[in-house]
């Protein structure tokens, strides 16, 4: 009598080993294949990368010109206004940052508590950015103060900035409240814009300046925003005229 069971057993155990080396076999192929893939790849990336291509945007209706791998960035040209521009404009915005400083415990008028609020923010943001540019420049944020004998010091920011408010004037606005207050900040303040655009035009109308086209930018936001802001002023004044104003 024949053992079935013996014979069964022997055919699935070789046929376990024949799954077992195909498997295998199998297996050492595919865990080749990717190794076989590192020594396949081109040796162009491993090669350093080209420098960069430097290309310089012609004037209108000229082409572009392509400069060399080591050229670097230079500032833009200045001069010696350009300068004493945003240091007498760091000055001039200061004062009106403190002019608005007041309007909180000087009066309750919501439309000039807003325009305070937006003149402050923007001239804040002004001032950052002049003191910036003349960092990035290697130039002083303040100018320097002329050795004159017998010239008054404290007052040499505003005997050089046009429209800013004299000490007699800042002093008068510090003690007025309500509406005495509101009349003499809008007057002021017009005054002390006034005085922005003069500086802005003694700029360009001197040669040689507003080369620079982060300042040229600068100046003409500045002339368009405060001529806005004068008439707005301008409006208020007469919407709500001071009575009995001397």
């Amino acid at each position: 009598m024949v053992d079935h069971s013996t014979s069964m057993k022997s055919y699935h155990w070789k046929g376990k080993r024949k799954l077992w080396s195909v498997a295998a076999l199998r297996s050492g192929i595919i865990a080749a294949t990717p190794i076989a893939g590192l020594f396949s790849l081109p040796v162009c990336a491993q090669q350093p990368a080209p420098p960069p291509v430097v290309v310089q945007p012609g004037a209108p209706g000229e082409p572009t010109r392509t400069l060399p791998p080591s050229t670097r960035a230079t500032l833009p040209p200045r001069s010696q206004a350009d300068v004493q521009f945003m240091q007498g404009m760091i000055m001039h915005h200061a004062q009106a940052i403190e002019m608005t400083a007041l309007i909180e415990s000087h009066t309750e008028d919501k439309d000039l508590r807003s325009l305070g609020a937006r003149i402050s923010s923007s001239q804040s943001d002004e001032i950052k950015f002049m003191k910036r540019w003349l960092m990035a420049r290697g130039e002083p944020i303040s100018p320097p103060m002329p050795e004159m004998p017998g010239m008054d010091m404290s007052n040499h920011s505003t005997a050089l900035m046009p429209g800013m408010l004299k000490p007699k004037q800042m002093e008068a606005l510090k003690k007025a409240k309500g509406e005495e207050f509101d009349h003499l900040f809008l007057t002021g303040m017009i005054q002390h814009h006034n005085g922005a655009l003069i500086m802005v035009k003694d700029l360009f109308d001197t040669a040689g300046t507003g080369q620079d086209a982060e300042l040229f930018n600068f100046a003409t936001d500045v002339d368009s925003g405060q001529r806005a802001e004068i008439r707005i002023m301008q409006t208020m004044l007469r919407e709500k005229p001071l009575e009995g104003k001397r």
